[in-house]
């Protein structure tokens, strides 16, 4: 492995869990929050940007000349060719409200594909990482995608946002029960397609998400053994998009639904 690569990724697989613990402080302490509204379903806090900041100044102290891209404070360009994608509270809506399903996530980009994976859930004590071309991890152990025959062999995660169409959601979730399926929902993105690595749930699709809600539940998925549609991580970075994401047997099946029902 390229030494750069590893050096990083230790320092996120790290990092993620520090942050995390740094994060659980505020939850246990909700009352006290400072909670506004950026968007419709879409909450922003004082915890998300002081974990933010934690995170973008660790980074910055390891590693300077990298570029850093996160949620609640935008872009700070590097020159090193490494980028660092963070979301410092994935869920943020679970955390104001009592919710222990919220994560930390941190994703490494170079050569525009994403490289490291590191998501942090601390209501489970649970950390996946994953290094491109080395595999999946949950807690140090490997992890695979489920062994399923078809859609109606587990459930399938759903996203949505403010962003998304609701009879685009209405479609793909009326098809989905049409072909014996069901659907999970817990508003953390990040955390549904780490369920999908780790063999929890068989599938997730969203018309639309952010690249800090997804490239490492991406890369997750792809070490785990999974299928995730191909994407430009810069392309990610720049607008965000669509993600379809499964175990292999059902992944064709999945992307014709999505392609129906989201466009």
């Amino acid at each position: 492995m390229d030494n750069q690569v590893q050096v990083r990724s230790d320092f996120a697989n790290s990092l993620a869990r520090k942050a995390g613990v740094f994060g659980a402080r505020y939850f246990a302490s909700i009352s006290d929050l400072a909670i506004e509204r950026k968007g419709a379903q879409d909450l922003v806090s004082n915890a998300d940007r002081d974990v933010e900041t934690f995170i973008r100044t660790a980074l910055a102290q390891a590693f300077p000349q990298d570029g850093i891209v996160g949620e609640e404070y935008g872009n700070a360009p590097g020159t090193s060719g490494f980028t660092w994608v963070i979301d410092p509270i994935d869920g943020t809506a679970n955390f104001v409200s009592g919710i222990p399903q919220w994560c930390t996530i941190l994703a490494c980009v170079r050569d525009d594909r994403t490289q490291i994976a590191a998501i942090y859930e601390p209501g489970a004590d649970e950390l996946y990482t994953a290094v491109r071309g080395r595999g999946a991890l949950l807690n140090g152990k490997p992890i695979r995608v489920a062994a399923t025959d078809g859609l109606n062999d587990g459930s399938l995660g759903v996203g949505m946002n403010g962003r998304t169409e609701v009879g685009a959601i209405v479609r793909f979730i009326g098809d989905l029960a049409m072909r014996g399926g069901i659907f999970f929902r817990n508003a953390s993105g990040g955390l549904m397609l780490s369920y999908v690595a780790a063999g929890r749930l068989i599938g997730y699709a969203e018309p639309h998400m952010n690249a800090w809600d997804c490239l490492a539940g991406q890369l997750l998925i792809e070490e785990a053994g999974g299928c995730v549609e191909t994407q430009s991580a810069q392309a990610m970075l720049e607008r965000g998009g669509r993600v379809v994401a499964s175990a292999p047997a059902i992944f064709d099946e999945l992307v014709d639904m999505a392609d129906r029902a989201f466009g």
